[in-house]
């Protein structure tokens, strides 16, 4: 098999796909975030989903990134660096509540409760370390990373725009979603992964990069200019 720039472009659309049907999927019927939720088989598999979501969204953004690079400019570098880092974030504290938080349920419940009232934009009772950094550092790129990029996409035109338009509306929708209570701020993936959904598709079918012109020398860039 040879390994093209079209073959990575698809790779990551699908990437980006997958991504947003996970994250979207794992949000539905989500157990109440509580230390008698997490010694559950249910939330190790939810958690461990994540944690593949968000490796396949990283995949997929840098495949958006790197479609439109010449196009998208100094904001989408801004934009792809901090969603990147939301993304990075969200493997770790994910991987955290699948495979550390149930060791500590019996032993450190107090702890365990922390934490997640911490992950749900509640408020610790006690002292959870530096995870309630990243946490909160976790909220922000993925806030301030989907906003920015979103816009970066929607103006360079490399994808479409109704997605990329939506990737930046979530954010602000997350805005809102995180003084409600946890059953609805479970909605804010739904307009991400939707999003994610459709810039995917977008980038497998915007195919080829370049493409060969018959004579002169000339390269004609093919996008996927979709409105």
């Amino acid at each position: 098999m040879t390994i093209t720039p079209t073959t990575l472009s698809r790779a990551a659309g699908v990437a980006a796909v997958l991504a947003g049907l996970i994250f979207v999927g794992v949000q539905i019927g989500h157990p109440h975030s509580d230390v008698t939720s997490v010694g559950t088989t249910e939330w190790a598999v939810r958690n461990s989903l994540k944690v593949l979501m968000a490796a396949l969204a990283l995949a997929g953004i840098t495949g958006m990134y790197l479609r439109g690079v010449t196009r998208i400019g100094v904001l989408g570098l801004v934009g792809y660096l901090v969603l990147a880092v939301g993304y990075l974030s969200i493997v770790s504290t994910a991987f955290i509540s699948a495979y550390v938080l149930p060791a500590l349920a019996d032993t450190n419940p107090g702890y365990v409760n922390d934490v997640l009232a911490v992950g749900t934009n509640g408020t610790a009772e006690g002292d959870i370390g530096l995870l309630g950094g990243i946490i909160r550092v976790q909220g922000f790129a993925y806030l301030a990373g989907g906003l920015i990029f979103g816009i970066a996409l929607y103006r360079s035109r490399v994808l479409a725009r109704w997605a990329a338009a939506l990737l930046a509306v979530g954010g602000v929708v997350t805005v809102v979603l995180a003084i409600l209570p946890d059953a609805f701020y479970r909605l804010l993936a739904f307009p991400n992964g939707i999003a994610m959904i459709g810039l995917g598709c977008a980038l497998w079918r915007a195919g080829t990069t370049t493409a060969s012109a018959p004579a002169g020398g000339h390269r004609a860039v093919v996008t996927a200019d979709a409105e």
